[in-house]
């Protein structure tokens, strides 16, 4: 991207904080953005967990895509509800609109892992602007700020973890995000693979006897089958889930690393999905993107 270039935001998901979303948007106007924001983001549905009816918030995102004026579309914020939108969505339409960028985490993750199939294309796992970590009143978390300013505009440093579950080097394109969401995506359309990939999981709010019934879950549904090496983000308000990844994913045999600043906590560092990535425990982080084979050596 550059400054100047027009960014949609649109709300896929949950109900958003009109005064958090308005503080978000002048930041991505600060770095030179112009930002337009879709008719329906604070909309309100009657079940209350949702911004606004399945329709329009797939029409507001289908629109923001599909427009050629658009660079890169923002999801407000995450919650739930973005898996709803997955079959209203035109993809020939998409397709034909050409390659932009998708940005956003949590719950986004049923868009991200639908992108990918659908229409091929990398998208920003990373910070929205109706969260905390730009939206909060003292200003933008700073090495929040700054890894996604660089994601867009540059290129992002590596994400630095801090525990290594099982040593090696693993080279792939990066795939996953949240794991409920994931593994709600089982027996559909959309069932996730990992195969020739490198997994980047986190969640929030799962105790390790609930990660673990996600993890089974994808274990036996075939997902980590080929799987190259697994990346773990955050694990928010989990307890302790270290011995569940360790009991469930060593016996893949692929490299581990675990402690990347990832997903719901803070700072949360941006990661290119659906592009090259490379974990290697030897210096504990995880690198990318990079756009062919021979970068990633």
């Amino acid at each position: 991207m550059q400054s100047g270039d027009t960014v949609a935001v649109v709300a896929p998901s949950g109900p958003v904080d009109a005064l958090l979303l308005g503080r978000g948007v002048e930041r991505l106007e600060g770095l030179g953005l112009k930002v337009v924001v879709g008719p329906h983001v604070f909309d309100r549905q009657d079940l209350g967990y949702l911004a606004g009816a399945d329709a329009a918030r797939a029409a507001d995102l289908q629109s923001a895509w599909c427009d050629p004026a658009v660079g890169a579309v923002f999801c407000a914020r995450g919650g739930y509800g973005a898996a709803r939108l997955l079959g209203l969505l035109d993809w020939d339409a998409m397709r034909a609109a050409g390659p932009k960028t998708l940005i956003g985490s949590s719950d986004i993750t049923a868009l991200h892992h639908a992108f990918a199939a659908e229409l091929g294309v990398p998208t920003l796992h990373g910070p929205m602007p109706g969260g905390l970590l730009m939206g909060g009143e003292q200003g933008p978390e700073p090495a929040t700020w700054e890894h996604l300013r660089a994601a867009l505009f540059d290129a992002p440093a590596p994400v630095a973890g801090d525990l290594v579950l099982a040593p090696g080097r693993a080279a792939g394109v990066l795939h996953g995000g949240n794991l409920s969401l994931l593994a709600s995506l089982c027996g559909t359309a959309y069932q996730p693979s990992f195969a020739g990939k490198i997994a980047l999981l986190e969640d929030i709010g799962e105790q390790p006897y609930r990660v673990d019934r996600l993890l089974t879950q994808l274990l036996q549904s075939g997902a980590f089958a080929g799987v190259r090496g697994i990346a773990l983000g955050s694990w928010v308000d989990c307890g302790d889930p270290l011995p569940v990844l360790r009991d469930r994913l060593l016996p893949l045999g692929v490299p581990i690393l675990a402690g990347l600043p990832i997903g719901h906590g803070s700072p949360q560092m941006s990661v290119w999905l659906g592009a090259l990535g490379v974990i290697d425990t030897e210096s504990c982080s995880l690198s990318g993107p990079f756009w062919n084979e021979e970068q990633a050596r």
